[in-house]
């Protein structure tokens, strides 16, 4: 069960990591309120677009880096002389960082769409623009990598090997003059039992 979670969590984490590139490379972010075709890209020079530039673009490296992680942990793959508890530990990281690039472009898609919309409700805006389709495309992305991260972490339980029983040994001898053991002496009826400290 946990090798089907974890190559449905890739495949997840794949399909955001397309989305992802796309949603990016679209020039459809925004678009004219009325009938027109599209109007302008998200590369201008404002600040906030810069911001959701760098978070879509950090989004797509760390995807990419959470893609290869994510093969190397996989329980099903054979890389080397790894233990299941490393390879648990690797498929754990590539989930964290699945779910990492889903919360940058979440950031970014939801950022820019809040400014479209306040835009859109500003009285003194000559042009106005209604959301794109590359947000909905950065979305879903975001949508898919946060649920194949969530399904990589989760096929990576932790499993507690149980303790040896404590077995305890004392190098007790009577003919060297190391350390003894004192023992309580019986207790007795006329000798009273209260122990004082």
């Amino acid at each position: 069960m946990a090798v089907g979670l974890q190559v449905l969590g890739l495949v997840l984490g794949v399909v955001s990591w397309c989305l992802t590139s796309s949603c990016t490379s679209s020039q459809v972010w925004k678009v004219r309120s009325q009938a027109e075709s599209v109007a302008t890209s998200q590369w201008q020079m404002e600040a906030h677009l810069q911001v959701c530039r760098a978070l879509m673009i950090l989004s797509l490296l760390v995807g990419l880096a959470s893609i290869i992680v994510s093969v190397l942990g996989l329980k099903c793959t054979k890389i080397g002389r790894t233990s299941e508890h490393v390879k648990d530990q690797i498929a754990l990281s590539g989930g964290v960082l699945f779910i990492l690039s889903g919360l940058f472009t979440l950031i970014a898609v939801s950022w820019y769409a809040a400014r479209v919309i306040h835009d859109f409700n500003n009285p003194y805006g000559a042009v106005r623009f209604e959301l794109g389709t590359g947000l909905y495309l950065g979305w879903g992305a975001s949508c898919l990598a946060l649920l194949g991260g969530s399904m990589l972490c989760c096929s990576c339980r932790k499993k507690y090997p149980t303790p040896p029983a404590r077995q305890f040994s004392y190098n007790y001898s009577n003919s060297s003059r190391g350390p003894s053991i004192y023992r309580a002496a019986p207790a007795s009826d006329n000798v009273s039992t209260k122990a004082y400290v």
